[in-house]
């Protein structure tokens, strides 16, 4: 096994890409699942569903994309404890979400021997939240429509003009 306490720089950029691609993976797997739960709800949705219902399902679908992070997450930071790169678990994870979030600069970093793992965790998390907000704006874009179809129907009972 390699000396992990001086690895060579491609032992640390494989390592990453590694992490990377894996986790890219994990996240669109995730996103596939998440997104086909939501539209096999969204389809019972109507401008008569009660709007707490229809709010609750974006709640349910924030919670379980916010869930897919912090599991990412913890995926980057369990090898990186396991392996003694940074050996407390907690720390290791509060190097990652901080990398990952892109935040960066805080009191915990790998040895310098593996200080390039921290811009590719970051690489990831700049990749993941950017599929994530499409997915975010595919899904409040039908929710816009929702609402103007509702505002609509609406303005329509509403119109004394409007023939019976």
């Amino acid at each position: 096994m390699a000396d992990l306490t001086n690895p060579s720089p491609v032992l640390e950029i494989a390592f990453g890409l590694i992490g990377l691609v894996f986790i890219i993976v994990v996240h669109g797997i995730s996103l596939r699942f998440i997104h086909r739960g939501y539209e096999r709800a969204w389809v019972r949705v109507s401008t008569a569903t009660p709007r707490w219902q229809v709010n609750l399902l974006l709640v349910a679908v924030i919670s379980a994309l916010a869930l897919v992070h912090m599991v990412e997450t913890l995926i980057w930071a369990l090898p990186l404890s396991r392996l003694g790169i940074i050996p407390s678990l907690r720390d290791s994870y509060f190097f990652v979400l901080e990398s990952y979030t892109t935040l960066g600069g805080g009191t915990v970093a790998p040895p310098d021997a593996w200080r390039l793992v921290g811009p590719i965790v970051a690489m990831s998390g700049l990749f993941t939240f950017g599929w994530t907000g499409s997915v975010l704006v595919g899904i409040m874009t039908e929710f816009g429509r929702l609402d103007r179809t509702a505002a609509r129907d609406e303005r329509g009972r509403d119109d004394p003009d409007r023939p019976a």
